[in-house]
């Protein structure tokens, strides 16, 4: 099957919509952002959708959906942050997480020499996390009358970010020791 299937194009279409998205926020659009971001979202679950459905899994599907996510989520967080709608240290917790991933699979491909991206349940659970605060986000900016987000909300999708970074580096060190 060519790299160019629905799901990838899905894919790249989502990586497409986040300067937009960023732009549709600096210029104040913010029912724009909330429609744009509704839009990254549904890309993301039509892609893995169609790609389990259809038998249309590629190397670079593999590859381009959780870089994605992660170009999604970070610029999110790094705009909803300067904007003062989320702390500045979930921020850079969620960054950091984000960090630690990517550089952690670049170093497992150096030094084994396998490019594997195997997301983990907490890895998932930390996306569909991270993405449901900047909805709830987006919908509050959009809709003020709506209640406020909770400040143990902040609290949890930080958890969730630092356990998945544990879990990972835990897994590359398995993976790098031949385990």
């Amino acid at each position: 099957m060519g790299s160019l299937n629905i799901p990838n194009t899905l894919t790249i279409l989502r990586i497409a919509l986040i300067p937009i998205f960023i732009t549709a926020i600096i210029y104040g659009r913010y029912s724009y952002a909330l429609y744009l971001f509704a839009i990254a979202a549904i890309t993301d679950v039509l892609d893995g959708l169609i790609a389990r459905m259809k038998n249309q899994k590629t190397k670079l599907g593999t590859f381009l959906d959780p870089l994605a996510d992660k170009f999604l989520i970070v610029t999110s967080f790094i705009v909803l942050s300067v904007y003062g709608w989320i702390p500045t240290w979930l921020a850079i917790t969620v960054i950091s997480r984000d960090v630690i991933v990517v550089t952690g699979w670049f170093l497992l491909h150096f030094v084994t020499g396998t490019a594997r991206v195997e997301p983990s349940p907490l890895g998932k659970a930390t996306i569909w996390v991270e993405s449901l605060l900047i909805a709830f986000i987006l919908l509050g900016i959009n809709f003020p009358s709506l209640p406020g987000i909770p400040y143990a909300f902040f609290i949890a999708t930080a958890a969730v970010s630092i356990l998945s970074a544990l879990q990972y580096m835990y897994r590359g060190l398995r993976i790098a020791h031949g385990d």
